[in-house]
């Protein structure tokens, strides 16, 4: 017999069934409660309450665990490729080499944009941010890709999903490129997803562009680590957005807009701006004095997580990957210095060990992202590009749920109660 859970409101009792998923805490199944008993929960920010079943992603804050359909982050980051989890996340499993391959070509045969769209960049200033530019263009690709909209067929439903992994790279290239006025370049496909990526955003037409294969993949574990995180701010905005029925580019330029707010995507250039007001190595005691202090407003960022309550699993790939990056470029920048040395010091710093302050991934990405040399505007477009396929993944999921229901939280009301209108002159 399954746990139930008993409740009594207003001298009624009333008991609900347990679920129990394949891992993680048990939820309460609450979905009849304002039927029998005419209350409502409140949970500002959702953070105790699951709004969707979902086989993807699962986080355990408290161990420091992250898992894609069961793979543990760390395994995937030292020996995947992000194509190869862009697979998993979308059908469950790892590919054979075969289904790989096809996957590879599949989407490198997408990545080309309509001509038309150049055109439409055009429309933006130039000093337009790339995300407000990736929010335009991500959502007028709906008026473009007329015959993949149908969001009740499957097949549409692939297609749309594989233009959005392929032209993401595009569309967050050109948004740079048109930033600092150069041409934008075609892809090419005989490079990785990584590797053109790369050659789209620093190439020139004058000349060849080499791809360095440190940074490849480099930024190829980056984007790894960026492709899902479970029901965060912008998933759950795509999962709302795409339960009334929108189409799927519609619902990942709302993902783009939530993820835009720096309390989401913001954090690695916050940072990185954070390791540029310190400065040089010297002044990293002061900068930790200062985080210890509680009636100082400054605090050091990149270090702990909401959600992760020990180490940032995806930190511990970023550690090795930031020195790699560094050696081949030979970064001599002393604000990369101040990134090492602040790792090390807080590491060993009792303060931050007992609260369990440990750098995150933001505060390594940001400094691997700038040493490449994408300015800081870059970095949450960046981090939409690989968070694209674990909004499509999800997406996909909750059109397939038939427990998926049009998103409509309830709300506690503390307005005026009902009153009669009064005209303006006895006012």
């Amino acid at each position: 017999m399954s746990d139930t859970a008993k409740l009594q409101i207003a001298g009624k009792d009333v008991e609900y069934p347990v679920l129990k998923g394949s891992t993680g805490p048990d939820v309460v199944d609450i979905r009849k409660l304002y039927a029998q008993t005419g209350a409502f929960t409140y949970d500002p920010g959702f953070t105790s309450t699951a709004s969707c079943e979902s086989g993807l992603t699962f986080i355990d804050g408290d161990e420091g665990v992250l898992l894609h359909r069961g793979y543990p982050i760390g395994q995937l980051a030292e020996n995947s490729s992000f194509m190869e989890v862009s697979y998993l996340l979308l059908n469950g499993e790892l590919p054979t080499q075969d289904e790989l391959t096809k996957f590879e070509n599949t989407i490198t045969r997408h990545t080309m944009l309509h001509e038309q769209l150049a055109t439409f960049y055009r429309g933006f200033r130039r000093d337009a941010h790339p995300m407000a530019v990736m929010c335009g263009v991500v959502g007028a690709l709906s008026a473009f890709y007329h015959d993949s909209t149908d969001i009740t067929d499957p097949q549409q439903r692939m297609i749309a999903s594989h233009r959005l992994i392929a032209k993401m790279p595009t569309i967050a290239a050109m948004a740079y490129k048109y930033s600092v006025g150069q041409p934008f370049l075609y892809p090419k496909n005989d490079l990785s997803y990584t590797g053109n990526f790369l050659r789209m955003t620093f190439g020139v037409p004058a000349e060849e562009y080499e791809v360095n294969p440190v940074v490849e993949k480099a930024l190829d574990r980056i984007f790894i680590l960026h492709a899902d995180h479970e029901q965060n701010a912008s998933t759950s905005t795509v999962r709302l957005a795409g339960s009334s029925g929108a189409n799927p580019f519609a619902c990942i330029a709302a993902g783009i807009a939530c993820l835009w707010g720096p309390a989401h995507g913001g954090a690695n250039e916050a940072a990185l701006n954070m390791l540029h007001e310190i400065g040089r190595p010297e002044r990293i005691p002061e900068f930790i004095a200062r985080a210890k202090d509680k009636n100082d407003p400054f605090r050091l960022m990149g270090f702990g997580h909401r959600v992760y309550k020990n180490y940032d699993p995806r930190a511990t790939v970023m550690q090795k990957t930031v020195r790699e990056v560094f050696a081949s470029l030979n970064v001599s920048d002393p604000v990369f210095e101040v990134a090492l040395q602040l790792e090390e010091m807080a590491l060993k710093d009792d303060y931050f060990v007992e609260k369990k302050l440990f750098p995150n991934v933001d505060f390594y990405s940001g400094v691997i992202l700038s040493a490449i040399g994408f300015p800081t505007t870059m970095f949450t477009a960046l981090f939409a590009l690989a968070r694209t396929v674990g909004w499509v993944a999800q997406w996909n999921e909750m059109i397939s749920d038939p427990e998926q229901k049009i998103g409509r939280p309830r709300q506690l009301y503390t307005g005026p109660t009902q009153r009669d209108y009064v005209p303006v002159s006895q006012r």
